[in-house]
């Protein structure tokens, strides 16, 4: 039973910081924003968006769950092969190392002094 607790926690554990990685990728600040933010621009329309505030806020969205999509792809193969029915910690892990990878821009735009 504490085995069982002890995976769950670690598991919470790990979705927050998935969570938290995948948000932080889609803020203001990220390497992915402007391109994003000029496409989303140019669709905004299509769905009835015409406050520059809203398309700001989606595309901080759609980068943030377009991070957490992408980023799961290697766990989702990971769980596949293994023939898992549901996420382990192992699973986990590989979906944040996915996520931290595509969030290393952004880490690196935010360390990175103007001159």
């Amino acid at each position: 039973m504490t085995d069982d607790r002890e995976d769950i926690l670690r598991r919470d554990g790990l979705t927050i910081g998935i969570a938290g990685m995948s948000l932080l990728n889609g803020m203001h600040f990220s390497a992915y924003f402007d391109p994003v933010f000029i496409l989303m621009k140019q669709f905004a329309p299509g769905f009835f968006i015409s406050s520059p505030l809203l398309i700001f806020y989606f595309t901080s969205l759609f980068i943030s769950a377009l991070t957490l999509a992408i980023g799961g792809i290697p766990a989702a193969i990971y769980e596949r092969g293994k023939g898992l029915e549901t996420s382990t910690a192992t699973s986990m892990w590989i979906w944040l190392g996915g996520i931290m990878l595509l969030t290393i821009p952004t880490l690196l735009q935010m360390t990175a002094r103007p001159a």
